[in-house]
């Protein structure tokens, strides 16, 4: 399967259209979402419609079920394929 391109979001909508649109490129349902973030079909749909009530874990662990990884960085700023992180 082809990689997704990655993607700017500054929006709790686009969060929610990022992550669906995801799901369905995958052939995922919602039921499968659900059960991997112990949470039901119904709860998945609403997250999806109203990403803003996603906690951190959720999010994350979402991500982490499509394939897709959270990556921050200053606006404008170019996403660097592998940077070196200095803690």
């Amino acid at each position: 399967m082809d990689s997704l391109p990655a993607q700017t979001l500054v929006t709790g909508d686009q969060l929610g259209q990022a992550l669906r649109s995801t799901r369905k490129r995958l052939k995922m349902n919602q039921a499968t979402i659900g059960a991997r973030l112990n949470l039901s079909q119904n709860r998945i749909s609403y997250l999806e419609l109203h990403p803003e009530e996603l906690s951190l874990k959720q999010l994350l662990t979402w991500c982490a079920v499509l394939g897709l990884e959270l990556k921050l960085g200053s606006r404008g700023s170019p996403i660097a394929k592998n940077p070196a992180t200095e803690w």
